[in-house]
């Protein structure tokens, strides 16, 4: 549950602004007396279901990426101390990286990468 609230925490966030405006829409005096009920139902319905399906692709994507790491393959990780320079990091077991929970680190980094902003790198074909 702490990864759940980790992961998501912005979006719930956002969730909860998204049905604190459509209360104070559907609350207005021209709206039908129903439409706060199934404004909020149909606004939670739909946040539920977006952050539900975030959860479940980034969870995934973090399985790959701890397997491919298992597998020594390069993974490709945001980089947030470098914005302008280097976009992405290149993490891989064999050039000194390691997994402690949720984070790659490395002796040459200061900051450690979180593994929900990772992907496997591919190789790419020029036909």
């Amino acid at each position: 549950m702490q990864q759940f609230f980790q992961l998501e925490a912005a979006y719930l966030v956002i969730g909860a602004v998204v049905l604190l405006i459509t209360l104070f829409v559907s609350t207005r005096p021209f709206m039908s007396p129903t439409a706060p009920r199934n404004g909020l139902l149909g606004a939670l319905l739909v946040i539920v279901l977006m952050i539900g399906g975030h959860y479940y692709m980034t969870t995934s994507r973090m399985a790959d990426v701890r397997a491919a790491f298992a597998q020594d393959k390069q993974l490709l990780c945001e980089s947030r101390m470098l914005r302008k320079v280097a976009q992405s990091v290149v993490v891989q077991r064999s050039k000194g990286w390691e997994i402690r929970g949720d984070q790659f680190v490395s002796p040459l980094y200061v900051r450690p990468f979180h593994i929900a902003r990772c992907i496997v790198a591919k190789a790419i074909s020029l036909r």
